[in-house]
């Protein structure tokens, strides 16, 4: 059974810090692109990141470029997003999602998605 699992959601004041994870499980870790997309209430879901080891490649949306890295621990099929200078619009539930894009902010070209984490971000 497939699985992603995220975490590492919470509150936190304008300016700080949240490291989000993606755990995933039941399929090949290294076969598929891992991102990051966030959803926040009355805006269309925002691709934030995505990492591939198949292309051996980053992205980054430009609202979050230079706040945001991507990492991966293979060995722990784990996905890491770290959130810096965290803004209020930033809040969101974060999702990560597993597939093979052909674009990586495509949200439609993902196989498998996790739960969600809420970020929020007070002013």
């Amino acid at each position: 059974e497939v699985q992603l699992v995220e975490s590492g959601g919470g509150l936190v004041q304008a300016g700080g810090s949240l490291r989000l994870s993606c755990a995933a499980s039941g399929f090949t870790f290294d076969d598929y692109a891992i991102g990051w997309f966030r959803e926040a209430p009355g805006k269309e879901r925002e691709g934030v990141s995505c990492i591939s080891e198949i292309v051996g490649r980053t992205y980054y949306a430009d609202s979050v470029k230079g706040r945001v890295t991507i990492s991966s621990d293979n060995a722990k099929n784990t996905v890491y997003l770290q959130l810096n200078s965290l803004k209020p619009e930033d809040t969101a539930v974060y999702y990560c999602a597993a597939g093979r894009p052909s674009i990586w902010y495509f949200g439609r070209s993902y196989d498998y998605w996790g739960q969600g984490t809420q970020v929020t971000v007070s002013s």
